[in-house]
């Protein structure tokens, strides 16, 4: 019988990482894990969390000259971006060492160095050969740069998080949510803010969603430049970047922000080596287990390019340590995943777009209903909310559920339990709504809009 270092040995100290490694270990099996940079992963350290943070104080403009409509003398606050930065990073400090401690109390051995695979159970880290009876890529992605002249001089999300200084103009190049959701977050914090987008805002989102987006970011101030791509970009004396657009435009800005997609970060491991399958985009190919060719490399995450969420690398992560170590198969279901976009203002969306579902379904209605917020009326604000429902008519089932408005996200949680119970049309029709909220249009919608 053969020998080995380790059950488990896991690359990247992630959520989908961590979550896999703690579990198996409380399973029984002795793990050990490589991580080269710090604990927690893109979600933590630059993603999800320090992201939300700044959406959270980028309305703080926005909700101080809301309060005049409520009977405030409001008048403009002072902020200081480095204090934001160093409140966010003393937060950050504390999850990273929340996740450490996860792994040390669960007796997972960490080695704190960039692991490479050298064959279908071992892995060399900081010139040490260790075996595994399983290694678990849990890596993530990275940032994609596109080739053009001059594209040192951008930053990406991985960056963002750590400027020194509020650029007084920025421009954000692509049309995704974390695109999206940083020029929300630099033009409520007051930044002249520019969105560079090649083909149009939220692509593969519902095209209402999208739409609605953009028209509402275009009334706070957001200059949208959809349909265009960028050629180069180009330093100024005085410090400043020339964006030079296809359409022959120009736009100066402070900091240019690449927010054009992620990429599977799969370079260098040894994957290729070793046999290991990687699909066109190089994300590590894996079946519904989330297993690799090589029957003792699995991988879970946005390493395999699946669905990039933190949720469900998590539930992965799950499945991971239920088949392997629970004895209890089981695959991960990317029907019904709810998603949001902490973009301003907020979308929230579970299950199939419009479009989706008219190539899914052979006859659906749609609902849908655009309505001003109560939070808007005092103030006089024109703010304008967006809700969708598509339903399959022939099993009455609602199959999309899309919202773009103030708290989206929160109140899209709740009704995807109910759509992955299988809830129908009917189902909500019968559903009592909360008076006065937003969230109860979703249950008073009666009529399909025309085709």
């Amino acid at each position: 019988m053969a020998s080995f270092d380790y059950d488990l040995f896991v690359i990247g100290g992630g959520s989908a990482g961590v979550r896999a490694g703690r579990f198996a270990a409380a399973a029984g099996a002795s793990v050990a894990m490589a991580e080269a940079d710090r604990m927690g992963g893109t979600c933590v350290i630059r993603g999800c969390v320090p992201k939300k943070l700044l959406s959270y104080a980028s309305h703080g403009f926005e909700q101080v000259e809301m309060l005049e409509g409520y009977g405030y003398a409001a008048g403009r606050p002072a902020f200081d971006w480095s204090q934001l930065i160093a409140n966010k990073d003393k937060e950050i400090d504390r999850l990273e060492g929340i996740y450490g401690r996860l792994m040390t109390n669960a007796n997972v051995e960490l080695y704190r160095h960039r692991a490479k695979i050298t064959g279908p159970q071992s892995v060399s880290v900081d010139g040490r050969d260790i075996t595994a009876e399983r290694i678990l890529v849990a890596v993530g992605g990275r940032p994609t740069v596109p080739s053009m002249p001059g594209a040192e001089l951008s930053i990406t999300s991985n960056e963002v998080f750590d400027l020194t200084e509020q650029p007084q103009r920025i421009a954000i190049i692509g049309g995704g949510y974390i695109a999206v959701e940083f020029a929300g977050i630099f033009n409520g914090l007051g930044s002249d803010t520019h969105l560079i987008v090649r083909r149009q805002i939220l692509r593969g989102f519902d095209d209402d969603i999208g739409g609605h987006l953009r028209a509402e970011m275009e009334k706070k101030g957001i200059n949208c430049h959809v349909g265009v791509t960028p050629n180069a970009l180009k330093q100024n004396q005085d410090g400043s970047i020339t964006v030079e657009l296809d359409n022959g435009e120009e736009l100066v800005a402070d900091c240019v922000l690449m927010a054009a997609g992620r990429q599977p970060n799969t370079r260098d491991l040894g994957l290729e080596d070793i046999g290991v399958q990687l699909t066109d985009s190089n994300a590590i190919k894996v079946d519904p287990y989330s297993q690799t060719n090589i029957p003792s490399i699995w991988a879970i995450g946005d390493v395999t390019d699946r669905m990039q969420l933190t949720p469900v690398a998590l539930h992965e992560a799950m499945c991971f340590v239920d088949t392997v170590y629970r004895d209890q198969p089981r695959a991960m279901a990317y029907d019904c995943v709810p998603s949001a976009v902490f973009s301003n203002p907020q979308i929230g969306t579970v299950g199939l777009s419009e479009a989706d579902a008219r190539a899914q379904y052979s006859d659906i209605e749609v609902y849908r209903s655009t309505f001003r917020p109560m939070k808007f009326i005092l103030p006089e604000g024109d703010e304008k909310c967006l809700m969708k429902l598509v339903v399959d008519k022939a099993s009455d089932r609602v199959v999309g559920l899309h919202v773009c408005g103030v708290d989206a996200a929160e109140m899209t949680q709740g009704f995807a339990v109910a759509m992955k119970a299988g809830a129908t049309k009917a189902h909500f029709d019968q559903t009592v709504g909360i008076h006065p909220t937003a969230a109860e249009e979703l249950v008073t919608m009666r009529e399909p809009v025309k085709p």
